[in-house]
């Protein structure tokens, strides 16, 4: 009887929470659950400790809440974890804070043989980071963007691995497809309690698509106590931003939280660079009983990025026409998503919990640019690749799972989830370049533009935007995660998951390249780890785990692609985690080793999407973070990521000259074999400084060095390393508001997130702005 919430009452509970919240005081610390604990799981790694943080990080934060066994019902943990999270989580790695990226056992970072971050969302917000892609990289060990804003959410790279590929979205746990190459919410971190990356394969735990590793995006949702904020921002660029949320208990069963944000901007470029967002995120709880519980959320997002598509290279360098965009002046992106989600979790006794999630998805797309550019020399810049695209993308699926918790006697404790996953994606693609006689659309299409008087005219569109093709992907799931405590210094963690996706796509235009097809794939991905802690707080970690990856993404696959093999992997990864002085330093030490066969890999020197599944792919390399409250008022967070990563085996082929030397067919063979992947650094590195100088006042310092990268797989074209320096400046005006001003990329650094021998993209140039937050 307690399974269904229709959606008029659950529109009328959401409409009361918002209309009868009122400010109140917190009545009771979350940690008073009415579920009843199991008996603590007695392990070294987790248990709670005090944080010594600088006065004004306390005031902005809420109080560090003791942790929860890790053996409790799930929902039972939440609360006792501050609800929403906020509580839960503080400046710092947040070593012994539950995160549900890492395993589905509810275990901190200290507990699992893996390299897993959660970075709070105070430390996003403190730090001006408004975009998930900045807050991700500027953060997180070791990851790389190649942004673009014509690409929705940008694509991530980590670990030698570059794409969506092979770094998996999530969104409060549940995996977003990637269409046609294409993710685009959440954008905004505004509604972001927190974000939580796992570093390496985690196809175990979500399926194909995460050899390289994981983000996920964990939302704002209602809490036992009343809370509200908002912040209003002006920056250069004519830059305006605000965010408001607000959220508490309606009664002892009910409560909400409701945050809106949006920005709006002419942008850095001297012509068609401005840009909008509007993001909305709404939720609902509903308690019944203490050990059940119901949460109802919609989040939506609505964005026109900066119309952007790259730089020309004038002699080898964008400068000369940096601000310059080479787009038409009739350019369209706008990127619409909306997502409705129904929680049900039971905690049905002492050894027995079970979760339920179900949800709807739905992506609007729309494209109309032209996108590669080219310098010819004097005053000449060809243009061409005129592209208008569509994408309509619906998705629907339900997650459930059962918690067992067992002990065996002699000390000897088990946890185990059981569960399955089933969901299905509709994907319509509308373009203008598929022919049906098998010819690119607008492919002989060219004019020529001058950089240095330009003048952008209008789309070129002869052939009309049709639509090109529909798939409709089906896949179902089943997945096991044991953790066995052996003794209170040491426990295995082991997994293992079955995959079965399957397509079937429809021809709309009677192109060749859209044969009707079906096909499925079937995967088993595993791993087994285990953790050491010899004393409190610190733990020693090894694993082995295997991952696969879609070729090209599942649910946009057509018919070229379909004879192809998942790409598959394996890594071996071992590590340190401690936390220290009394919980005011934590540092992290991790090594790796992967291995990928079957990859597919782009030139981002060739128009479109040039794809070859190549022989294999490996990297290696060291990780290490450590945050430090070196005094009272001055704290300390750094990472550095030291790779190595090769093609072990990669033989492409270009076209040639008939008759010309190796020669065959028209072909001749290349082989990057040796060669660094695109797109990848060797070496990363982020510090933050923040310095309360005064009582009222406190500084911010962030300084982010990138090695250099290679444009191509023949790594003829090398792009330079760069180091980009934001800071900040926080003024208390009171105890519930403060005044920020923020400048980013300090120093003016050129620098591009992609780009080959022509074009590049490059980032913006030096920013500001002053912000006005108020939270109670």
């Amino acid at each position: 009887m307690y399974l269904r919430l229709p959606a008029s009452a659950a529109f009328l509970l959401f409409t009361l929470g918002v209309l009868t919240g009122s400010p109140r005081a917190i009545a009771q610390s979350s940690t008073q659950s009415g579920a009843t604990p199991l008996p603590a799981v007695e392990v070294t790694a987790g248990q709670p400790k005090k944080k010594t943080a600088k006065a004004k990080t306390a005031k902005k934060s809420a109080a560090p809440v003791a942790q929860a066994p890790t053996s409790m019902p799930a929902a039972t943990q939440a609360a006792a974890t501050g609800g929403s999270g906020e509580g839960a989580t503080r400046p710092g790695l947040n070593l012994d804070v539950p995160a549900q990226t890492g395993s589905r056992l509810g275990l901190t970072p200290l507990e699992t043989p893996a390299s897993v971050e959660v970075i709070p969302g105070t430390t996003i917000h403190e730090r001006g980071q408004t975009s998930v892609d900045d807050a991700v990289t500027q953060n997180a060990t070791g990851f790389t963007s190649t942004a673009s804003p014509g690409n929705g959410w940008a694509s991530l790279g980590t670990r030698g691995f570059v794409g969506n590929n092979a770094v998996m979205r999530l969104y409060d746990g549940t995996r977003l497809y990637v269409g046609a190459g294409t993710i685009t919410f959440p954008f905004d971190t505004w509604s972001a309690e927190r974000i939580e990356v796992l570093r390496g394969p985690a196809s175990v735990l979500y399926g194909e698509g995460s050899i390289g590793g994981v983000v996920n995006v964990v939302p704002k949702r209602p809490t036992d106590y009343f809370t509200a904020d908002g912040e209003v921002a002006y920056g250069t660029d004519n830059t305006k931003r605000f965010g408001v949320g607000m959220g508490g208990p309606v009664s002892d069963q009910l409560g909400y939280r409701l945050d809106v944000s949006g920005t709006q901007s002419d942008g850095w470029l001297d012509q068609n660079g401005e840009f909008s967002k509007l993001a909305i995120s709404g939720s609902v709880v509903f308690k019944p009983t203490n050990d059940l519980k119901f949460t109802l959320s919609n989040d939506f997002g609505d964005q026109s990025p900066m119309k952007y598509q790259g730089t020309p290279l004038i002699n080898g360098s964008p400068e000369p026409v940096r601000f310059t965009n080479f787009n038409v002046d009739d350019s369209e992106l706008h990127f619409r998503d909306n997502w409705t989600q129904l929680k049900a979790e039971w905690d049905v006794n002492d050894w027995l919990s079970l979760r339920n999630t179900t949800y709807y998805l739905t992506s609007n797309r729309h494209w109309r640019n032209t996108e590669w550019y080219e310098y010819m020399g004097g005053n000449v810049v060809e243009r061409w690749d005129w592209l208008e695209i569509y994408h309509d993308q619906e998705q629907v699926g339900n997650r459930f799972d059962a918690a067992f918790r067992t002990a065996l006697g002699g000390g000897v404790k088990n946890e185990l989830v059981v569960g399955f996953d089933v969901n299905r994606v509709k994907f319509r693609h509308t373009n203008n370049y598929s022919d049906p006689n098998g010819e690119q659309n607008n492919g002989d299409v060219y004019d020529e533009v001058d950089p240095f008087n330009f003048v952008p005219g209008k789309f070129l569109n002869p052939d009309g935007t049709v639509p090109v093709f529909d798939t409709t992907t089906q896949q179902y799931s089943l997945f096991a995660e044991d953790r066995l405590v052996l003794s209170k210094e040491l426990s295995v963690v082991a997994g293992i998951r079955l995959d079965h996706p399957t397509v079937e796509r429809v021809d709309l235009n009677g192109a060749p390249a859209n044969v009707p097809f079906e096909k499925s794939f079937s995967d088993v991905t595993w791993r087994v780890g285990a953790v050491y802690s010899p004393v409190r707080d610190l733990a020693f970690y090894g694993q082995y785990s295997t991952g696969v990856d879609p070729v090209g993404g599942i649910i946009s696959l057509n018919a070229s692609n379909a004879p192809w093999v998942l790409a598959t992997g394996r890594q071996i990864e071992i590590g340190m985690k401690q936390a220290f002085w009394h919980g005011r330093g934590e540092w992290t030490l991790a090594a790796y080793d992967i291995e990928k066969q079957n990859l597919l890999s782009r030139d981002p020197s060739a128009p479109g999407n040039n794809y070859r599944q190549v022989g294999q792919q490996s990297s290696r390399g060291v990780e290490a973070s450590l945050a430090l409250q070196v005094l009272p008022s001055l704290r300390y967070e750094g990472n550095v990521a030291l790779l190595q990563a090769r093609y072990d085996d990669f033989v492409s082929r270009t076209s040639c000259q008939v008759g010309s030397p190796d020669c065959v067919g028209g072909f001749k063979a290349l082989d990057y074999s040796g060669n660094r992947p695109t797109n990848v650094p060797e070496q990363v590195v982020n510090n933050w400084l923040s310095w309360a100088f005064l009582p009222k006042w406190e500084a911010h310092v962030g300084v982010r060095w990138v090695g250099s990268m290679y444009g191509d797989d023949s790594n003829e074209y090398k792009r330079a390393p760069f180091t980009v320096v934001n800071l900040g400046l926080d003024y208390e005006v009171t105890d519930k508001s403060e005044i920020a001003l923020r400048v980013y990329n300090v120093f003016d650094e050129i620098y591009a997130t992609d780009g080959g021998s022509t074009q590049w993209q490059l980032a913006p140039p030096r920013t500001g702005e002053i912000v006005y937050r108020m939270k109670y």
